[in-house]
Parts: structure tokens; sequence; C-alpha cells
């Protein structure tokens, strides 16, 4: 019985092999090969599933089937030419030459095996060639490197020429197999900058998607020598090893995405003391002295990538655990630095911001109460145990860390509130007489009034201390923290007019104050940040917006601090384009329940006569004019943890509301706009991402791709287009997909490949039999397009579909445009398969009028497209021409022929004309003397 089910199995799987469905010809394959001991059957399953693996590309398991069957039947003809060239594929051209020299000697008549050998020789040659040339090569480069003698600039091409081959695979083993770590390792000791940032890049090649190399990289170069290189001052070399340290962390933690193969993938090489020692080595950094606060960013950037999951579905989250347990209090101490006292690490501006947002990653990504509970202790008790009555600057520090954590998770930071002393400490330093201590309490203030409830209590508490320090100081950076309270607690109401915190006209003073500081050059990048802070949100205000974006300086002094090193302004500067745009999300007011709430006399929410789509569409043209993209797309290139999910979101609706506007989106595609809209699409919030994949439709859609998306980023553009077609997005967010995809699949056969690939054909099929008028005419266009690849066509030749019926049937609709884009796709699919002309003859039996209909038509692209559909069924297949003689088609095109073509009707008359010589070579007809 098993062997009989076994045999049925096999007949499945050829069936399925035959009709392209490989997946399901393997699942049968894999089904019969465990019910059946028979060795004969089971060389012909290896086999066969061998063949599947080549044609999914599955290469590895296609050679491994393909042995199996050898070690049954090792003279297996079919098994050694899968397995040879399922080799090739894997780069084991040896090896697969010996397979095919096999194949050749049992069948030497065979053109196909001899043509594989003499390929084969020759790939063989060059790689051996390339190898030699490629050691020696190596050999030179460090001879000139480590030559004292060397010329300036013979040095500097020795040193690029080493990055460069140590980015390629090849050239990286070479390097590595050439004593290449230790010789780098000399490079380092030279001490002279540029020899020693070329050793970190090129160590950086060698480490890439290799497990074993990066290991043995780490362990020679040792992770102290490597943080040490990252503490140094230098911004360039400090990013350097930093990327260095990703690609190790990478390589040994298997984030690299690379299928390990042969020996590689036999090595079992425990990585986890290694990653251990690392995450060790990067908290020790956080509170050195001896590390600049170029590293400390950049050991913070390395902590923010790699401990905190990636995706919440996975349950390990033991790396986090282990961070908290031993780095929390140093994450800490770096949050609670003011850089005014004495005892402050070396810091840059984005330091402190990095920091939080590490320790709100660390809490999000914690599973269960308790561990946040074990969090929260050990925060409360490193606050607490900062305190000191003898000692401000200790109190200074422990309200500064309260004020970093307020930045990071926002509930953690209303708790510490809560704790005994702290509200009273900050009123106190308030009140206090030096600088530094009013600083620090005052952002604390500001960081501390997020929420309306906490607003409240500090309106009604805290209003009149800021109004007074506002007053009474003058120092310009307590003035303008101070002002930026104020707007945080004007602006508690939100977006809601009635809410109006303060008395009418209050926020437009506190903005144009804001405005004034921002346009003030004398004053340092940090303190005019805070005005942009103030602005993110006093512009919830629709007075306050209107105002700002007919300040033209103001909004170019926005747009050139967001371009600085300092990018801890990025999310101030990206709430203030949204607000400006209004591209937050808004609920629908439903008017019965309005009525309802004025009834019960409920509040209802009021929206401001500026915040009307002709007041909005005026703002956005004059951000545009402004500049807005290019800052835009200098914020999305912050390859920095501060860029986080949640700004990059509010990027992507301030690029959406941008590209709203047809006319418009040349000018943002003209700034760069189109490319930075793709890491926006692939990363960030499931909103962000989708709010992204829009704006690049509506880009794609009229864009010509190659200047929107030039080179090969344009493959990148089809996943969040793809994407678009689920059915939970909107009906604008499908129909601007499919005019995009439409456009990109009319470029060239790649991305057509790229489209189908991504699975995008199914969705395309169903809005062909949407009822939406707009959305089945911008399917059924995409898919005109689509119909010239060949993987296409081999779905429309299948049998047991309705796909060819679909399209004969949109034919006759009354849509012009959609009876277009039909004829055009059957235009084509009849062009290219005789069969499918058969096969249009039997899938309705309203064909033949469809048919006359469209070679009648008024318009005459779809009258050309219907003649041309005619021929290719007349030179198709005698019979089925004799069909169309038969029927009133022949009368149709002896009319259209018989006109006189003028230049619009040209090509109609001359595809008419064609069809009758057709005929006329069947002897169907004979031409009149």
């Amino acid at each position: 019985m098993a062997e009989a089910e076994a045999m049925q199995l096999k007949e499945e799987g050829n069936q399925h092999f035959q009709l392209q469905d490989y997946k399901a010809a393997t699942k049968s394959y894999s089904q019969a090969l465990k019910l059946t001991k028979d060795k004969a059957l089971l060389a012909t399953l290896y086999r066969n599933r061998a063949a599947c693996g080549l044609k999914t590309e599955s290469y590895v398991q296609a050679a491994s089937d393909a042995s199996r069957a050898i070690d049954i039947n090792s003279s297996d003809i079919k098994a050694l030419y899968r397995r040879c060239q399922a080799l090739e594929h894997l780069g084991k051209l040896d090896q697969a030459f010996k397979d095919v020299q096999r194949c050749a000697t049992l069948e030497p008549q065979n053109q196909s095996f001899q043509e594989t050998l003499r390929r084969l020789n020759t790939s063989i040659q060059e790689k051996l060639r390339v190898q030699f040339s490629t050691d020696s090569r190596v050999q030179t480069m460090f001879e000139i490197l480590l030559d004292r003698n060397s010329e300036a600039d013979k040095l500097e091409k020795a040193a690029n020429n080493l990055i460069v081959l140590s980015r390629e695979e090849a050239g990286a083993e070479r390097i590595f197999q050439n004593n290449g770590v230790a010789l780098l390792m000399q490079l380092l000791d030279t001490k002279r900058p540029e020899l020693m940032l070329a050793a970190v890049r090129t160590l950086s090649g060698v480490c890439s998607s290799h497990r074993a190399r990066a290991t043995a990289t780490l362990h020679a170069v040792r992770i102290d020598r490597i943080c040490s290189l990252m503490a140094v001052e230098s911004e360039e070399m400090s990013l350097a090893v930093c990327n260095l340290l990703q690609g190790i962390i990478d390589a040994l933690s298997g984030e690299d995405k690379q299928e390990h193969r042969g020996k590689e993938e036999a090595l079992v090489l425990d990585s986890k003391k290694d990653l251990k020692q690392i995450t060790n080595h990067l908290l020790d950094m956080l509170v050195s002295k001896k590390v600049s606060g170029q590293g400390r960013d950049q050991a913070l950037n390395l902590l923010n990538k790699n401990v905190p999951r990636k995706d919440l579905a996975i349950h390990d989250n033991s790396r986090t655990i282990y961070v908290v347990d031993n780095g929390l209090r140093k994450i800490l101490k770096v949050v609670g630095q003011v850089p005014d006292l004495p005892s402050c690490l070396p810091l840059t501006d984005n330091t402190r911001m990095l920091a939080s947002i590490l320790i709100n990653k660390l809490y999000d990504d914690l599973r269960c109460d308790p561990e946040r509970d074990h969090f929260r202790k050990i925060c409360e008790e490193h606050i607490t145990g900062t305190f000191d009555p003898q000692d401000m600057d200790k109190n200074v520090i422990a309200i500064q860390t309260v004020s970093g954590i307020l930045q990071g998770p926002f509930d953690l930071g209303n708790q510490l509130l809560g704790l005994k002393g702290v509200m009273e400490m900050m009123v106190a330093l308030c009140g206090s007489e030096r600088e530094t201590d009013q600083l620090v309490a005052v952002e604390a203030l500001i960081h501390a009034s997020t929420k309306l409830s906490r607003a409240t209590f500090i309106i009604t508490n805290g209003v009149s201390l800021l109004k007074e320090i506002y007053k009474t100081t003058k120092n310009e950076k307590i003035k303008i923290r101070a002002l930026v309270g104020l707007c945080k607690l004007g602006s508690a109401g939100g977006t809601d007019y009635a809410l109006r915190q303060f008395a009418e006209g209050s926020t437009e003073k506190l903005a144009k104050q804001c405005r004034k500081w921002l346009c003030n050059a004398s004053i340092d990048t940090r303190t005019r940040k805070w005005a942009v802070e103030g602005l993110a949100y006093l512009t919830l205000d629709a007075d306050v917006k209107d105002d700002f974006v007919q300040d033209i300086p103001a909004l170019q002094a926005m747009f050139e601090l967001a371009k600085t090193p300092d990018k801890t302004i990025l999310y101030s500067v990206a709430t203030t384009l949204v607000n400006c745009t209004n591209s937050y999300d808004v609920k629908e007011v439903i008017p019965e329940l309005v009525q309802l709430a004025k009834f019960s006399k409920q509040h209802v929410p009021e929206e401001h006569p500026k915040d009307k789509k002709d007041f909005v569409d005026m703002r956005v043209k004059r951000l545009l004019k402004a500049g807005v993209t290019s800052a835009l797309v200098c914020m999305v290139k912050a390859d920095n943890a501060i860029l986080t999910d949640q700004t990059k979101e509010l990027l992507a609706r301030v690029f959406l509301a941008l590209c709203d506007n047809p006319k418009d989106r040349g000018t943002i595609v003209a700034q760069g706009g189109g490319k930075a809209l793709i890491p926006l699409a692939l990363e960030g919030t499931d909103v962000g991402k989708v709010k992204a994949a829009h704006a690049l439709a509506k880009i794609a859609a009229v864009s010509n791709p190659d200047i929107a998306f030039p080179g090969e980023r344009v493959y990148e553009v089809v996943r969040p287009l793809v994407s678009l077609l689920n059915t939970q997005r909107d009906g604008l967010q499908n129909y601007e997909a499919l005019l995009g995809l439409t456009n990109l699949s009319g470029r060239s056969d790649k991305l057509r490949k790229k489209i189908f690939k991504e699975k995008a054909l199914p969705d395309i099929e169903n809005y062909m039999f949407e009822n939406h008028d707009q959305l089945r005419q911008a399917a059924t266009e995409c898919m005109c397009n689509m119909v010239v690849n060949k993987e296409v066509q081999e779905r429309f030749l299948a049998d047991g579909n309705d796909r060819l019926k679909l399209v004969v049937l949109l034919c006759g609709e009354d849509d012009d445009k959609l009876q277009n884009a039909a004829a055009g796709a059957l235009a084509m699919l009849t062009a290219a398969h005789k069969k499918l002309c058969f096969k249009m003859t039997e899938v309705t039996t309203q064909w033949l009028e469809i048919l006359q209909r469209l070679c009648l038509h008024d318009r005459l692209s779809v009258q050309h497209r219907g003649l041309v559909i005619a021929y290719n069924l007349l030179a198709a297949d005698a019979e089925l021409a004799k069909k169309l003689v038969e029927s009133e088609l022949l009368e149709i095109l002896t009319v259209v022929g018989k006109q006189e073509p003028d230049e619009k009707r040209a090509a109609v008359v001359q595809t008419a004309r064609e069809c009758l010589i057709k005929c006329m070579d069947y002897g169907f007809i004979k031409p009149v003397s």
C-alpha cells in the first residue's frame, strides 16, 4: 500500500512540475520519500526533488538531493548533471567540473555536457588566474603600506585598493589567508591616522558576513583594543570602528542573513561568550573618562541597535535582561550628566538623548511586570542614592537623570516624579541663583509636562514660577527654556480650538519670541534648538503655524539647524512640520454624535478656520518654496539611533502631505525626495511604512522612475508599492499603488520580474474583478504591462484558470480606458503564444462578438489593438482563420482596409490590410484585378 501511494505521489509531483508549481512538486516528492524503501524509486524521487531545487534556486538542497541519488546509483547521469548545475551556482567549480566530466564519459555524444565542460574549464582557469594575481596584489599592497619610505600618493592608492578588495568575498578571503589580520595590526601600530583608518575599514570587509573570519579577527585584534580605537576624538575613526564592530556582531549573531555553506556551515562556533564580552566593553565605555564624546555615542548606537529585540514576537529577551542587570546604572549615569559641572564626562550634543532612547528601548523590550518593577527599582535606587542635602551638584544630577528618563519611557518617568522630594527639588532648583541649576530644573519641568493631566497640575503650580523666571532672568539660555515650558503648557489642549490654555493672543506672542530666537545666529545651537522645541508645541495652534510658514527666514533657520551634527533636534523639527502640514491623524467627526454631545452638554472639539484644506495647501506650497525637501532628505540620512521609528513616521507623514498635489512631485523628486522615501518605507512603525509607501506610490505614478529612483534603487520601490495592494489598505492607496506599479512595469523586464517575485500578480488579478471602475481600470493597465513577462504569460497558459476569460470579457466592457488596457494585454498574449489564440476562442462564446466590437471601435487605439488580435488569430492557424473569414469580421476588415490612411489612421488601416493579405495567403479571398 505504502509503495503504491509513493508512486501516486511521485506522479502528482511530476504533474506539479510540468505546471511549474515547484513548491507543490517538492512537497509531493518529500511525502513519497517517507513512504518508500525501493532504491530505484528513492533515486528517482531525490533526482526529481533536485530538479525542483534548481528551479527554485535552492542550490544547497539541490546538490544534497542529487548526491543522495548518486549514492544509490553512481551512474545516474541526470543526478550527476543536476549536482553539477547546483555546484556551479554555489561557486564550487572544481567539483562541478568532476561531475560533468563523468557525465561526458557516460554519454560522449551529448553536446550539452561537452558545452558545460568547456564553459567550466574556462571559468576555473579564470578563477585561478584571478586568485594568483589577487595574492600577489595583496602582498604588494602590504609591502607599500608597511614601507616607511613609500610616497604619499602610493600609500593612499594602496590603502584604497585594499579596502575595495576586502569588500569582495574572494578578496576578503585572500587577505585573510595571506596573514592579512596580522599585517593590518601592524598598520594600526604605525599610529598614522590615514593608515589606521584604512586598516580598520579593511578589517570591516574581512569580517563582513563571515562568522569564522569575524571570530578570528576579534580574538586576534582583541575587543579592548577595538574599543580603545573607537574611544578616540576623531569622528571618522570612531565611526569606522563602530562599523567594524557592527559587522563582527552581525556575523557572530547570524544577523548578516548569509546562508553559510561548506566549511563555514560545518564550524560549530559558540559566539555567545564573544557577544557578551563585546556588550560588557561597550557598557564600560559609557562611564569611562578616557572615552571621547564621539566614542560614547558610537557605543550607545551599537547598544541601541543590537541589544533590544528587533521583533517582539521573538520570546528571548535575555540580552536586554543582562544589560539591565549589568549596565542600567551606567546608562543612568550618562543620562544624568550635566555639561557645566566639573565632574561631567566628555559628551556630544547627542549623547544624553541616545542614552534616553536606549533606556526607552530596554524598557519596551521587557516582557512582564516583575521585569519592569526590577527596572524601576534600579532607577529609584540610583536617583534617591544620588540626592544629597549637603551637595547641590548631586541633586542637580539626580533631577537631570529624571529629566533624561522622561524623554525615554514616559510612564516610568511619571512614576519617578512621584518619588518623595523630586518635584520639590525641581521647584527649589528653579529658584536657585546658579545658572546650571535653573537650566536643569526648567528642562525637567518641560519634560514633566508632556501629558495633559500632568500639565494641568503644573499650570496651576508651575506657570507662575516659569513666568517669574522668564521675566527676571537676564540669561538667554534660561529665558528660552522657560519660554518653551510656557509654550508646552499653552499647547496642552492640542488642536482643539476651544481648549486653549492661555488667553487669546498669548500663544502667538510666545511663538513670535521663539521665531526671533531661532533666527538669531549669535545664540548657540543648543539654545536655538529649544526655540524649535517651543514651536513644536505652539504650531498645534493654526494661527501660529500660519504665521510661521510666512516667516521664510525662521523656516530656513530651522532647516539649517536640522542639517547640523546635533541630531537631538530631529523630533522637534519633524513634529513642527507635521503640525504645519496637518498630517497628524484626525478623528472623523460624526454629526449625529456632535448633536448628542451638545444635547448632553459634553465638550465638542472645534476645528480652527485656518485648519481647512485651502489653508493647509497654501502652507505646503510655502514650505516647498522654502526648501523643506532638502531638509527632510538630510534628516532621513542621519545614521543614528536618535532617528527613532517615531521620528521616521513623522517624516513619512510630512512627505505624504507634500506629495498630495501632483504638480509638486517633480520638485520633491528633483531635491532627492524619492530616494529618501525608500528607507522610510522599509523600516519604522507600521503606520510610518504605509505613509512612506503611499508617498512613494504618488511619486512613482507620475514620475520617470529612472530620474526619481536612479540606479538599483528602483528595485527597492517595488516591495513598498506591493504592500499597499493589501485589502486592509484604503481604496486610494490601492489605486495609486497600481498606478505606480503600472509605470514601473513599463520600464524593463527586470522590474516586471521583481514585481512578479514580490507576489503582486494575485493582488493585481483581484483588483481586475473589483466593482470600483478606477481600481479595475488601473489593475488592467498594470496587467497590460505585466503580460510582456514570460512568467506572467505562463500563468495564462496554465490550465484550470479564468485569467484569459477575464481579459476577453473586459475587452467587451463599455469603459474606453478599460477596453484599451484589456485589448492591449490580449494583443500581446495572442502574439506571444499560439496556444492562447485557440484558448481565447474556447473561454467564452462571446469572443467573436467582442473582437468585432473592438475592430469597429471609435477610439483608434482600441481599434488598432482589436485588429492586432484579429491578425494574431489569423496567423495562428488556417482552421481558426477560416472561422474568422466566414464571420462578419471579413467585411469589417475590408471596410477598414479600403479607407484612405491619413496620419492618425495609418497604423489601423495598415494592420487591417495585413489581415486581408494573410487571408489571401490562405486562399480564402482573391485580389480584385
